[in-house]
């Protein structure tokens, strides 16, 4: 029997106990889930830092920030949303007490991004702690530094059987999707979307699919160009542009083109600073693959501000 096997038969047992029904249970693990960001911080910022360059601030601000405000939402709902709803009485129901009552599914595993590797990871565990399930973390093994400090420091929070975090790569989520589970939350892209998709489809399993797409932008020479190419300016930068809807293109007409390229060229340089690579909020491109694949997009083409890099640290100018 696998490990991934056992994880997930452990995760179950667990869930039969009946514990996750109670909805103390579920704020008390909600909670633990808020004290491990708050005691952590430190360890989750530095993880981050070493895997995609991004600052402290930047951490906080996309990462750990969104997480303590869904969980302190989800403690001050919970009893609100596990609550039975009334439901209109028709004619065959008259004469009954009629209403919905919210269940949970079971256990459910969750597949992390690397991009965004604590936020993409755990919200949806929130989410999965409130509606009382069990659950399996995948976080993605290509953000490594995160990926391990989530394995050692999250079981010191969580009941351990309950929300096991699982680490390891392609064959390790391969033997994951193996198993049944209830639900199975996936962020990535379609390739593996539809590897995920199909997975889940032996075990009529449902499934939610965050897979990203294209992203263009139209700049309507009629509008304020200044601001609109500042917007843009960050919206495609931040995270060193690995947001999956980051603006892939601009579309503008040909009269005002030149004036985007320096509206644009300004805006870096107000975030960046002349030096991008030296200055602590441009962060890296997640590893050497992706780089040469990032690398590989200019080739052939006219680069109208940066494009110097250095492929020892991962850095691609802007």
């Amino acid at each position: 029997m696998s490990r991934e096997q056992l994880v997930v038969q452990r995760a179950r047992k667990s869930y039969q106990t009946g514990n996750t029904r109670r909805l103390e249970y579920r704020i008390h693990q909600l909670k633990g889930l808020l004290r491990f960001i708050t005691e952590r911080r430190k360890d989750i910022a530095d993880a981050v830092k070493r895997d995609l360059g991004k600052s402290e601030h930047a951490t906080e601000l996309f990462e750990t920030l969104g997480l303590e405000g869904e969980i302190k939402l989800a403690i001050e709902k919970l009893a609100e949303w596990a609550a039975p709803r009334p439901v209109e009485k028709n004619l065959l129901t008259l004469q009954d007490e009629v209403y919905v009552q919210p269940e949970p599914l079971g256990v459910v595993l969750i597949i992390g991004a690397w991009n965004y590797p604590w936020a993409v990871t755990l919200q949806p565990l929130v989410g999965a702690i409130a509606a009382g399930n069990a659950a399996v973390i995948k976080p993605s093994e290509v953000s490594s530094h995160s990926a391990k400090v989530m394995e050692e420091l999250l079981p010191q929070y969580l009941d351990k059987d309950l929300y096991p975090v699982v680490t390891g790569g392609v064959s390790e989520t391969q033997e994951l999707l193996k198993q049944r589970f209830d639900h199975i939350f996936y962020t990535g892209n379609s390739t593996v979307g539809k590897l995920v998709m199909e997975a889940a489809a032996r075990h009529l399993t449902p499934v939610t699919l965050e897979l990203g797409g294209k992203s263009p932008c139209y700049i309507d020479k009629n509008c304020d160009i200044t601001i609109a190419c500042r917007r843009i300016t960050w919206g495609k930068f931040v995270n060193c542009g690995q947001t999956c809807i980051a603006p892939d293109y601009i579309l503008c007409e040909p009269s005002i083109q030149d004036r985007v390229v320096e509206e644009i060229k300004k805006s870096i340089k107000e975030f960046y600073t002349d030096n991008p690579k030296t200055f602590e909020d441009y962060g890296r491109i997640i590893n050497q693959r992706h780089f040469k694949r990032v690398m590989a997009l200019m080739e052939g083409s006219t680069v109208a501000v940066g494009g110097d890099s250095d492929e020892s640290q991962c850095y691609i100018g802007t």
